[in-house]
């Protein structure tokens, strides 16, 4: 069951992150940012109201908010990479970063997964890296590791939102995804305190931010489920495989080709998601 549920979160991932980092090409990237997690706490409070869980004891409320300074750090950096730099790049960097840093915590706690379980995340590791090759022509040189650098510290912010999430109990219910949000809205809103003489945002790109706060949170909610139902390292590489609905995207809306090497890291993570479910 965890592998189905992060396989949905890495699907509404990619659409979140295609959608954010586009919105960001035309408005200020702390708009996009508030806005899109104004929806998403409004969504998370519905998801606490329905299920009616208590709040969570002081534990779980400081993983919560810890996991959310985090998240807004990674999300930060990736739309921002997005924005500026090449889709197909930045975003598989971040999404190999993200999987690595929970992998390494799970196999460093003893928490290792069964033979299908490596076998499945041995072939998806290489996918996500595979979904980030293309012509050296592509992009400049200087371009490509601005790309790859905002990459790296937006897979950190997730790694260690995800790592965060996991020390939560069942008991605390969705309410970790709601003080996640809440530390991250915060962080924001300091920020447009101190910037907001630079800060513009279009009109048209409002749908568009509405849907990244909606796509977002559904995925860190099928996220947290994941963890919980199995291994917090199989949930993370295989949410982490967001890169291929995003780089889809970008194929689609900005035309950006698709070579071979992407096409082979798809057909892998498919091959892994498969293994990592038997």
């Amino acid at each position: 069951m965890n592998v189905i549920l992060a396989g949905l979160s890495a699907l509404l991932y990619g659409a979140a992150d295609f959608s954010g980092g586009f919105a960001a090409r035309k408005s200020s990237l702390v708009a996009v940012l508030a806005i899109s997690q104004l929806a998403g706490i409004a969504l998370a409070g519905c998801f606490v109201l329905v299920a009616g869980t208590p709040f969570p004891g002081s534990a779980d409320a400081l993983w919560s908010l810890g996991g959310g300074l985090s998240g807004i750090f990674g999300l930060s950096m990736l739309y921002r990479g997005i924005a500026r730099h090449k889709v197909a790049i930045v975003s598989p960097i971040a999404a190999l970063a993200g999987a690595v840093f929970p992998v390494g915590f799970d196999l460093a706690r003893g928490a290792i997964p069964s033979a299908f379980g490596l076998a499945g995340a041995s072939l998806c590791l290489p996918a996500i890296l595979l979904l980030s090759a293309g012509p050296k022509s592509e992009t400049r040189a200087d371009d490509a590791a601005a790309s790859v650098g905002h990459g790296c510290a937006a897979g950190l912010g997730f790694g260690g939102f995800y790592i965060a999430l996991s020390f939560t109990s069942d008991g605390s219910g969705l309410w970790p995804i709601f003080l996640a949000r809440v530390a991250s809205i915060s962080i924001l809103a300091a920020a447009f305190f101190l910037f907001r003489k630079r800060i513009r945002f279009a009109r048209e790109s409002l749908p568009l931010t509405f849907f990244t706060g909606i796509a977002d949170m559904s995925a860190n909610v099928l996220f947290l489920l994941a963890s919980r139902s199995g291994l917090l390292s199989i949930a993370a590489v295989v949410s982490s495989l967001f890169p291929a609905p995003t780089v889809i995207l970008a194929r689609v809306f900005l035309k950006e080709r698709i070579p071979p090497a992407r096409i082979a890291g798809i057909v892998l993570a498919i091959a892994g998601i498969a293994l990592m479910s038997v």
